[in-house]
């Protein structure tokens, strides 16, 4: 076993004081990295799955000591360690009131559940299909975060603190203070309007699309591009354009889900004679509108389609990977 190291800034009791503490937080199965870069600190060196305080609870100071020494870490890494759990738990105590709330008290008193409420927004609307970046979804699903509500009660019982810029804090901004034009960006939602609708939701997809594949996507359905566009359109691969259409697709079906009523009256107009690109035209912004129109085709013998269970069960299970 090692030796405790005398320029180490902590001792073994703060580490047992820390980790008992820590032991009860909601981040302990959050990677060190995250809560790191949360912090605006120095990042921690380590990666992977089992890189989470809780893999470090459990040992005392020098098995935890000994761990970092065989991955190859200087002795000052078990203080950096010890720096942020400590600052982790800092930043919990102005919302330590919340986390020992009755769920039920904190469901009833959550401000973004208010506002949701306000906005008519649905709460169990799937974070998979918002347009947040990739990399807040993949910390969603770390924190098996599958819903808006779920979204809303998480960010409640973290300390606001500890969200640092990104898609994350955005939509807790756009939310809190009802921003309607921020939240358009992040939600399929319509300045003005109230709700969650199905043509912004595609129009997020679209929008989610590479620059050059949106060229070629618009160039498959006939619309003349200038020079410089063709060149940008050509670089994209029958395959890679293949894949775009395949997701834009899939996407479209998982929002049908979500809005069955609405697509359902959308249908009706379309199979009545209404143009598909006048439809669109909501999104206010032409080379998009060309797209999702391209998307908006009713279902073939009825006016009021099904929502496809088993297709957004297959997004959901693919979520929840």
């Amino acid at each position: 076993m090692m030796t405790s190291n005398p320029a180490s800034r902590y001792t073994a009791r703060e580490w047992d004081e820390v980790r008992a503490s820590f032991s009860s937080s909601i981040l302990a199965d959050t990677s060190l990295s995250s809560l790191a870069q949360n912090l605006e600190g120095v990042d921690w060196p380590l990666k992977g799955e089992n890189e989470t305080p809780a893999s470090y609870l459990s040992l005392d100071f020098e098995e935890m000591r000994e761990r970092l020494a065989l991955c190859g870490q200087p002795p000052r890494m078990a203080d950096h360690l010890i720096d942020i759990l400590k600052e982790t738990m800092s930043f919990d105590n102005p919302f330590g009131e919340m986390v020992v709330q009755s769920e039920e008290a904190a469901i009833r008193e959550n401000p973004l559940l208010k506002n949701l409420a306000k906005l008519r927004i649905p709460e169990d609307f799937p974070i998979a299909l918002t347009a947040l970046a990739p990399e807040t979804l993949a910390f969603c699903r770390l924190e098996n975060v599958t819903t808006l509500k779920e979204f809303a009660m998480m960010a409640q019982r973290m300390a606001q603190t500890i969200i640092v810029g990104g898609d994350f804090r955005s939509l807790l901004n756009a939310l809190s203070n009802i921003d309607e034009k921020a939240l358009a960006r992040h939600l399929p939602f319509r300045p003005g309007a109230t709700g969650l609708h199905y043509v912004e939701g595609l129009g997020h997809a679209v929008r989610a699309q590479p620059f050059a594949v949106q060229l070629a996507l618009r160039r498959q359905t006939g619309e003349t591009l200038s020079v410089e566009e063709c060149e940008l359109a050509a670089r994209v691969t029958g395959k890679q354009l293949a894949y775009a259409r395949a997701a834009l697709v899939e996407r479209a079906e998982a929002l049908r889900a979500c809005f069955g009523e609405e697509c359902a009256l959308l249908d009706q107009q379309l199979v009545l004679g209404e143009e598909r690109r006048r439809a669109a035209a909501i999104l206010n912004d032409p080379m998009i509108e060309l797209l999702v129109a391209d998307l908006l085709k009713p279902k073939s013998g009825s006016a009021t389609p099904a929502a496809p269970a088993g297709r957004m069960a297959r997004f959901i299970r693919w979520w929840r990977k």
